[in-house]
Order: structure tokens, then sequence, then C-alpha cells
């Protein structure tokens, strides 16, 4: 009986990490055999909430939870990143539909909910949340400044400067590696903002 209960307390203990969540892999890593866990979602003790991830019941919804979700689905290989992010760090006026996250090359899961960009992100690039990771405040108005229009760029990089989420000296110096449209238009944002 004791053994039974170190295992579902370390199920409790990693999924309250991930907001609720877990993979099958995961269950069966702290030793909920796959006929266990069939059990616990036919019993209603666990939500599958998607192939290979559950929740366990009544785990009360927050805001930040979907990100958790989609990190386990990329199996922690992917990075919140581009409008997704914006909406993580409350910056710009961008709706984006669907999550966005950048994962590493050769990453081919695929999902309708999920926006997947191909990429490589240094550790300065990412910050830790908890269940998930999302790329900086820097890093993800030079990925916008890369893929959106300039009004979106200028909204987004007035209000980070106006909340000293970046300063206008990091932004442009890491522009150019972002391409000439991308270092135009954090040039042009700059220059919006000193008005």
């Amino acid at each position: 009986m004791s053994q039974r209960r170190d295992v579902l307390q370390s199920l409790q203990s990693l999924a309250y990490r991930q907001a609720g969540y877990f993979t099958a892999a995961q269950a069966v890593d702290v030793g909920f055999s796959y006929q266990a866990q069939k059990y616990h979602v036919d019993h209603g003790n666990w939500v599958r909430v998607e192939r290979g991830i559950f929740r366990l019941r009544d785990w009360p919804a927050a805001i930040d939870d979907v990100y958790v979700l989609w990190t386990l689905w990329s199996r922690g290989r992917g990075v919140i990143s581009h409008a997704t992010a914006l909406a993580v760090h409350d910056v710009g006026v961008l709706d984006p539909g669907t999550i966005t996250m950048t994962v590493p090359e050769g990453f081919s899961a695929k999902h309708p909910a999920v926006r997947t960009m191909p990429g490589d992100l240094s550790g300065d690039d990412v910050e830790a949340r908890q269940g998930f990771r999302v790329t900086t405040p820097l890093r993800t108005l030079l990925d916008i400044a890369a893929s959106e229009n300039q009004e979106s760029v200028d909204d987004a990089v007035a209000e980070a400067l106006e909340r000293g989420l970046v300063t206008a000296r990091a932004l442009g110096r890491r522009a150019d590696e972002f391409g000439d449209r991308a270092a135009l238009r954090i040039e042009r944002a700059l220059a919006a903002a000193r008005g």
C-alpha cells in the first residue's frame, strides 16, 4: 500500500509542477503501467486531454495552462514564441490565434492548434516559467520584427520600452541578426517610440 501511495505522490508532485498535466511516458516513469493509466481515465481520476497527455481531475484552470499542455505535446522541445510569447509577456495587441512555438530543426509533430517555427534558441533567448519555456521579451520582439507588419512591431516595441522589458540599445544591437527587414522595422519602431 505504501508503494502505491509513493507512486501516486510522485505523479501528483510532477503534475503540480505542470499545471496538473502529465504525459503517459511520465506516468510510466513514476510507476503507472498503461493498464493502470486506462483504469484511471475510465474511472474519472484522470482526464485525457490529448493523445498521451492527461490532467488530474478537478485541476483548477489558469491562463497559462495551455502553454504547459503544448510544451508537453512537443515533448519539452518547443519554446513559446512570436505572437504567443507577446501574449505571455502581455505586450502589444497581436492576437496569436494559435500557439506559436519555436522548435528544433527536424521537429515533425503537427497539430491544428500549434504553429511551429524551426529555429535555434540560445539560453539567453529563453526564460523558464512554471511548466513551460518562453522566448525573452527581447527575442520575442526580434521574432515579431522578422514576421509581422510595422504597426504591430511599433506597438510592441513602444510598450516593451515603456515597461522596461527591453532597452533600445539591446534591440538595436541584435536587430541585424534577424535580417534587413527586421532591422529596418526595429529601427523605425525605435524612432517612433522616441517620438
